[in-house]
């Protein structure tokens, strides 16, 4: 008998089913027995009378919660019962595994643990709906972005995360042996997506691991994260990777919300927003000045950026001036943007970049990208780099590369945005920090 799973049992009322789930709750009973089984589509009430057959009774008695269990059975409505208004009156159980006693917390308690308690014990955490509802909505979330490049015309690539000089800066890298010499695990595939422009690839997109040595213990930081990246040929500006971002975004959030929009707002109280395009856009100066005004005062090591709590305000004066949830802060200084950022023509101490800021909470980080070749090596000698260890790099544009640009998004960081999460821990599958290294 194939498995039936616990949302279509409303189609096999007066027929006998195979339900496969854990134990979530047992009432155990002088005449009759109730097992409440959860499987990832819900939860079902199975009915068992005792004296019908002691021996399976008896069995019944000893199971402990989470037990994973196979239940065959008459499926019946019973409109007194709460869930579905329907039961399975239990024929025949077999105990895949019984859970030890006692369980290293219950999931389903009213006060959880804390959340490097939960940490500790992931598999059990994720048992917990609320949990699962955050994968489906990335799995959803995945599809919708890679549906939106493919109808725009991007090839998929997945470049190597094991490098011979580093993606990025010589900073936040982890450097590890390769047989007889040094290499570094991938801080982006920055400088892969640009190999791809120069092959005449045209519009590229990878979703795949980053790994950051970032020290940092915040409620957004991790040490490896899911990076989703694009780049595209022929841009004019910064504007059109701008212009292409929040279309993309906006088309996948759309998805999200109708797949998932009322089971976010049921078991996380969120109501997700579908945000208008185009995004406000506001230069660096200017979120500087406005900062200042609205009485903030950036710490002295930001010059030229803006801290988190900055972030927050500038999300609250965005949210209260143009009722909208993302900000697009362009035009950055020199001083805090990579070599390979696009100098503007007219006021060469800025860049054609751009940081994305969702609810307060920076997402995003993009620009046009310098292709000419003299261009790009004397902003990296003035940046203080050695052009040697990035000669490879700098070769993808020595026979011709068109003007191009793109982004990096942290994926569990757009997830804590789309659910109204306060931690990244619980944006991500497993997660990894400073400290953490298992499960």
């Amino acid at each position: 008998m194939e498995r039936t799973l616990i949302e279509e049992l409303r189609n096999s009322v007066g027929k006998q089913v195979k339900v496969q789930g854990f134990l979530q709750t047992l009432r155990d009973q002088k005449k009759m027995q109730f097992l409440i089984l959860r499987d990832p589509t819900g939860l079902v009430q199975v009915a068992h009378y005792r004296p019908n057959n002691e021996e399976l009774a008896n069995l019944i008695s000893t199971l402990s919660v989470e037990s994973a269990l196979t239940i065959t059975g008459m499926v019946v409505d019973n409109p007194i019962v709460k869930l579905g208004g329907l039961e399975v009156q239990l024929e025949s159980m077999r105990v895949d595994s019984p859970a030890q006693i006692p369980v290293p917390f219950d999931p389903f308690a009213e006060n959880l643990p804390m959340i490097d308690f939960r940490m500790d014990w992931r598999f059990m955490d994720l048992r917990r709906p609320e949990a699962a509802l955050i994968f489906k909505v990335q799995t959803t979330a995945e599809a919708a972005m890679r549906e939106y490049w493919i109808k725009h015309n991007f090839l998929e690539i997945h470049s190597p995360k094991i490098m011979g000089a580093p993606s990025e800066s010589g900073a936040e890298l982890f450097e590890m042996k390769y047989f007889e010499r040094k290499a570094y695990l991938a801080q982006s595939p920055q400088f892969y997506k640009q190999m791809a422009m120069a092959a005449g690839f045209d519009r590229v997109f990878e979703i795949g691991p980053v790994f950051r040595a970032d020290p940092s213990f915040t409620s957004r930081h991790m040490t490896e994260f899911t990076g989703i990246d694009m780049e595209m040929s022929w841009v004019e500006s910064h504007e059109d990777v701008m212009a292409f971002m929040e279309c993309w975004l906006q088309y996948t959030l759309q998805k999200v919300k109708e797949l998932h929009g009322e089971e976010i707002k049921e078991r996380l109280g969120y109501e997700l927003t579908v945000p208008e395009v185009p995004f406000p856009r506001i230069p660096m100066k200017e979120a500087v000045e406005i900062l200042k005004g609205r009485g903030y005062k950036l710490p002295p090591e930001k010059k030229g950026d803006i801290d988190p709590a900055g972030e927050r305000e500038l999300g609250n004066y965005v949210k209260e001036k143009y009722n909208h949830n993302y900000v697009f802060l362009i035009d950055w200084p020199i001083g805090v943007r990579p070599f390979y950022h696009m100098r503007h023509p007219e006021e060469p101490t800025l860049t054609r970049s751009f940081d994305l800021i969702g609810n307060g909470l920076e997402i995003t980080t993009g620009a046009q990208r310098e292709h000419r070749y003299e261009v790009l090596a004397a902003q990296a000698l003035e940046k203080g780099l050695g052009l040697e260890p990035i000669q490879y790099y700098l070769d993808f544009f020595k026979y011709g590369c068109p003007p191009h640009g793109g982004f990096g998004l942290g994926l569990s960081r757009l997830l804590m945005i789309m659910l109204g999460l306060n931690n990244i821990r619980e944006a991500v599958y497993i997660f990894r920090g400073p400290t953490r290294l298992s499960p």
